[in-house]
């Protein structure tokens, strides 16, 4: 089970790294709240987790709508004035 849960922490951070580390902070802010006896910790904890859960679904609901849409990019025009380019000479008298 330890194993599983190492894949799934190391999948996790390599696709989503801010969010991972959010989740994080907030697991960590609710295991030393619910262990102290601090309620409101516990709660700011559970709260952050809940919110970068769905900071992430609302990340893949934008990546899968800004995909879908993209239009290429054409940074030279079809068909160009100049279809060659000018001959650079090297002069033989060359001052540095």
């Amino acid at each position: 089970m330890n194993a599983l849960l190492l894949r799934i922490m190391k999948t996790a951070y390599r696709k989503e790294p801010v969010v991972s580390f959010i989740v994080t902070v907030g697991a960590v802010d609710a295991v030393i709240g619910g262990v102290g006896g601090s309620w409101s910790l516990f709660s700011l904890g559970m709260g952050t987790v809940g919110m970068a859960i769905v900071f992430r679904f609302w990340l893949l609901k934008g990546s899968n709508f800004e995909q879908t849409n993209s239009v290429p990019e054409y940074y030279l025009p079809p068909n160009s004035s100049r279809p060659q380019l000018p001959i650079l000479n090297r002069n033989k008298k060359h001052i540095p």
